[in-house]
């Protein structure tokens, strides 16, 4: 690899990631369990070290199923909080 194939990711937030901000809004509002923020494009950023599809790092990711539900909610907060700076 020269470096030309890696793309920052460019700032402001696509489509999926508004869906995402707008999912995070709603989860922490809800009282319900959280539910995971994987929406299947599983793809590690090389600028932002987020996943791209979920903004969860790799330790958040592996540790999501042993989370109980005070922790998955604050996933969810620092979800939101990525998604917010990267505007």
């Amino acid at each position: 690899m020269c470096g030309s194939e890696l793309k920052p990711k460019p700032h402001g937030l696509t489509p999926a990631d508004v869906r995402l901000a707008a999912l995070a809004k709603r989860v922490l509002q809800s009282d319900d369990v959280p539910p995971s923020p994987c929406i299947s494009i599983c793809r590690m950023s090389d600028d932002t070290t987020y996943c791209e599809g979920c903004w969860r790092t790799l330790d958040e990711i592996g540790s999501w199923g042993q989370s109980n539900v005070d922790g998955k909610r604050a996933v969810w907060q620092l979800i939101s909080e990525r998604l917010e700076a990267h505007v």
